[in-house]
């Protein structure tokens, strides 16, 4: 790239330098984007977001903060968290968490996490409603490399969820979560399936039910 006064597409991946990248997401029409960078490429998200990303990516985190807190599970739930190793990737998850000893390992004042200096979250969650074969593709990439632990994709137009552990530099189908012990991935696809037809309230009602019986 070397005209970056040209239109900069969008949900697509473009091949630059690290420094190019960082100079176009520093303009300020991008100060609300997300942004990736991989392997000599990056791409921004612009879209606004939609009522079902919205209450997808909602409804998820509520249910896993009830989960952790009825099983007393330390956890810090991260939104739009931005992470970075500088000159090689940097990533902005939808919900990310530290989980266990890692809760608090991040400190206040911190901007953009430093992933030279602190480990990567342990659960990483994409909601993909425009942007599922991205999500199961190149951004699955990135989290392997990151050694994210576990890796979601909320897959909101087909109400599903598609979880992997990373293991051996590479990510495997799960059903049941290995960060949150005993949290069945099916229950969060019937809660989210349940959410389209009745009250977001009605659907965290009957997980936490749930949840204190399980």
């Amino acid at each position: 790239m070397t005209n970056l006064q040209v239109k900069i597409p969008t949900d697509t991946w473009v091949l630059a330098t690290w420094n190019e990248y960082f100079h176009i997401i520093e303009n300020p029409i991008y100060a609300k984007a997300k942004s990736y960078y991989y392997q000599g490429k990056f791409r921004i998200e612009m879209s606004p977001v939609s009522h079902d990303h919205a209450s997808d990516n909602s409804l998820i985190a509520i249910a896993i903060g009830i989960f952790c807190s009825l099983k007393n599970i330390r956890s810090k739930s991260l939104t739009n968290c931005s992470y970075r190793k500088i000159g090689i990737q940097e990533v902005q998850p939808d919900i990310s968490y530290y989980i266990g000893d890692n809760t608090n390992i991040i400190p206040w004042g911190t901007s953009v996490v430093d992933l030279d200096i602190y480990p990567s979250p342990d659960l990483v969650i994409e909601i993909a409603n425009t942007s599922l074969a991205d999500d199961k593709g190149e951004k699955r990439l990135i989290y392997e490399d990151l050694k994210v632990k576990e890796y979601w994709i909320v897959d909101v137009k087909n109400v599903d969820i598609i979880a992997f552990t990373m293991v051996n530099s590479g990510s495997k189908r799960i059903t049941e979560s290995q960060v949150l012990p005993e949290l069945v991935i099916d229950v969060l696809k019937d809660a989210l399936q349940q959410s389209r037809s009745i009250n977001q309230n009605q659907v965290i009602a009957s997980l936490f039910s749930q949840f204190q019986d399980s």
